[in-house]
């Protein structure tokens, strides 16, 4: 395999400015909002849904370094279409501003970003939030599709790019769920009582009992487990692909491309199933800790055909090179 800069990490920062440059500015100020973050949660005894205040900014910031570098990279890959890259790289920025902006400047306020239309300021909030998710997911569709016509000489990284930005967008996706108000919501928005529009919850009301450092719900099911898990999946098997083509010049099971590329595939089909049983579980009202015997069972048998399937990618590998003369 020829070492190039698609086939490998960056080893300099020069590199990393050769990326996508307002993804790159983006996901930095990120990186610096995760100390502010952190530094909130130090000294802001503030609460905010049964959670600490400054617990959302933080989660949404670590997210947004790892989405906007890795976008960033992608878009950098371009040579059929950069200038449409470049400017669909622009338009995620300029949305994760917006929703960064207002999830920051309500915690300043003191008030819930998502799903709050207490107010008239707070419903115009959420719904520019609701608006930039939308073309969020539309933009990184929109390179999810350059990138397919896109000719990248490492086959196996080519996979794991195309695969992890399908699996993320239906990732992002299951975040409609969590957009539509419950029964209840709508009750009381009908009769003008009504505060929230959208939960993340499934069977118990947002802000009760959450795990340590997510906050997911450790009472009901929770949407955001499957929302984050496929969503970085744009990471994940980029850095697989990325990881076996280094293992390539150690392992000589993985020196044929073909094998390396079914491994990306069955990492990609594995995480695809993973991100949709873990908001299958969230969908019926289940905690991510306590799952029921159906659940285990369908993740038994997803983690059984991972297993077979990584053995017989390997085995045909091993097969090809003994018969290699």
């Amino acid at each position: 395999m020829t070492e190039n800069s698609t086939t490998r990490l960056p080893a300099s920062l020069r590199e990393v400015r050769s990326w996508h440059r307002p993804l790159v500015v983006f996901a930095a100020a990120n990186a610096l909002l995760i100390v502010v973050a952190l530094v909130g949660l130090l000294v802001d005894s503030r609460e905010l849904g049964g959670a600490p205040i400054w617990l959302k900014p933080l989660k949404f910031a670590v997210s947004f370094v790892m989405y906007g570098f890795a976008l960033a990279w992608m878009i950098s890959l371009m040579q059929r279409r950069p200038r449409w890259g470049y400017w669909l790289g622009v338009l995620v920025t300029v949305t994760g501003v917006i929703e960064m902006a207002i999830i920051v400047g309500q915690v300043i306020r003191g008030r819930q970003s998502h799903f709050n239309v207490e107010t008239p300021l707070d419903s115009t909030l959420w719904s520019v939030m609701a608006g930039t998710i939308v073309l969020l997911w539309l933009a990184t569709l929109a390179v999810a599709i350059l990138l397919l016509r896109e000719r990248i000489a490492d086959r196996v990284l080519a996979a794991g790019i195309r695969l992890g930005l399908g699996v993320a967008l239906i990732g992002m996706a299951i975040g409609i769920f969590m957009g539509v108000p419950t029964s209840e919501q709508q009750d009381a928005l009908a009769s003008g009582e009504g505060n929230r529009s959208g939960s993340h919850s499934v069977g118990v009301e947002d802000g009760g009992p959450g795990m340590p450092l997510t906050g997911w719900s450790s009472t009901g099911g929770d949407l955001r487990v499957g929302h984050f898990v496929g969503l970085h999946a744009a990471q994940g098997l980029p850095l697989l692909a990325l990881v076996l083509g280094a293992a390539a010049s150690s392992r000589s099971s993985l020196r044929d491309e073909r094998i390396r590329l079914g491994l990306v595939v069955v990492g990609a089909a594995t995480w695809l199933g993973l991100t949709l049983l873990l908001a299958w579980q969230a969908l019926r009202g289940q905690p991510l800790l306590d799952p029921d015997g159906l659940t285990l069972t369908v993740l038994a048998a997803l983690m059984l055909g991972a297993a077979l399937a990584v053995a017989t990618v390997l085995r045909t590998g091993r097969e090809s090179v003994g018969a290699a003369p």
